[in-house]
């Protein structure tokens, strides 16, 4: 066992990140919140290993880059990974928490459940543990038996390990409480300010003008209720076309049965996988911006789509509620006849649009700022998340 080190002082910190598929990379909100985090921990004087996956992209070989040593600062290693479904995320967290056991790192942080299974090990070895729980995944449709039974062992040891464990709503802080009676802390994610584009590529691709379509970009994945979409789209009247942006995620066979519902309206375009001015173009020229989940932890997607002055639709889930609060149009999860009516309101009333437009922006720019998400995260990995509560006025739960 490593002896315990000081990390109460100011000096930098040497910091080992986990869980993630690859950073730089759009693959899911871990991606981003790992790049995030890593990139301002660097640029404070903090090094950052970021360990990625070696395995391919999860929407296609097409979308793979060349593989790099270093990203903003930021030393990238990629740990050994089987490429199969349900295995990538098993395998790479059992290679990647070896090579941080053995790394010389103060603090090794943990990204979503199944990876922290692994938590144990560089623990023994007298590192500071930290655990991001970026939603229930074993709550997720996609995963069958051995992997569930992973994510589940990885829940537990995070409960049992971790020397702190950062929650992203009230709802999963609740959860760990019920469940272990163990305090988490609630740390929400951050949205950068974006660039706004003018419709250009997508004119030219999918003839996609400023306001003639509601977006829902994200991974293609039952629990983010793209089916439901779809079903309550085919049912509005409008010349608006509905896009759906993203890659599938181990879900080629949910992807196909979407596009067979979808086949016989010819409003319905799927893209694939899209990133760099796609992504900005798409999100800048929304009328709205919808997202029907089932299941989230905390959805960047839909920060980034207020961060974009969209009018955004979403479920009523609570991960979705708190984010928006009044600033955007709910509707009962999983309930398509409501999904149906709330989207034909919008479609026939664009000052009601318009509305939401203009308050959508400043409020989540205001709510969520990435500078002090980085803050109280370094206050955890010192061991001075009371202190950071008590000057913050946050608890604990």
């Amino acid at each position: 066992m490593g002896k315990k080190k000081d990390l109460k002082s100011k000096k930098k910190l040497r910091i080992a990140m986990l869980g993630h598929k690859r950073v730089p990379s759009r693959e899911g909100g871990i991606e981003v919140v790992v790049e995030e985090l890593s990139k301002r921990m660097v640029a404070m004087g903090h090094s950052v290993t970021c360990y990625n996956r070696s395995g391919h992209h999860v929407s296609g070989k097409e979308y793979e880059g060349k593989k790099i040593k270093e990203y903003e600062g930021c030393r990238l290693k990629y740990v050994p990974t089987l490429n199969m479904k349900g295995l990538a995320a098993m395998t790479s967290s059992i290679t990647g928490a070896i090579a941080a056991a053995f790394g010389k790192y103060d603090v090794v942080h943990f990204h979503a459940e199944g990876p922290s299974a692994m938590c144990w090990l560089p623990k023994l070895f007298g590192k500071r543990i930290i655990v991001t729980i970026h939603g229930l995944d074993h709550q997720r449709a996609k995963w069958g038996k051995l992997a569930s039974s992973y994510i589940m062992l990885g829940e537990k040891n995070a409960v049992k390990y971790a020397d702190e464990i950062i929650v992203l709503s009230a709802g999963v802080q609740h959860y760990f409480m019920d469940t272990y009676q163990r305090k988490t802390r609630f740390i929400s994610n951050g949205v950068n300010i974006p660039k706004i584009r003018t419709a250009d590529q997508i004119i030219r691709k999918w003839g996609l003008s400023k306001d003639s379509y509601i977006l829902y970009l994200g991974r293609i994945v039952p629990e983010k209720g793209e089916e439901y979409l779809i079903k309550a789209f085919k049912q509005v009247k409008t010349e608006k076309k509905l896009v759906i942006a993203g890659g599938s995620s181990d879900t080629e066979d949910f992807k196909k049965k979407l596009e067979k519902m979808a086949e016989d309206d010819g409003r319905i375009i799927f893209t694939g996988f899209v990133q760099g001015r796609i992504k900005h173009e798409l999100y800048s020229n929304a009328y709205i911006y919808t997202l029907p989940s089932d299941l989230e932890g905390m959805p960047l997607s839909l920060l980034e789509g207020m961060s974009y002055g969209n009018c955004c639709l979403t479920s009523d889930i609570s991960e979705c509620a708190e984010v928006v609060e009044d600033k955007a149009v709910l509707f009962e999860k999983s309930n398509t006849a409501d999904l149906k009516e709330k989207l034909q309101i919008l479609c026939d009333h664009p000052e009601m649009v318009d509305t939401y437009k203009k308050e959508a922006k400043a409020f989540i720019l205001n709510k969520y700022g990435w500078d002090e998400v980085v803050e109280r995260i370094l206050a955890l990995y010192r061991g001075n998340g009371e202190e950071w509560e008590k000057k913050d006025g946050k608890k604990a739960l």
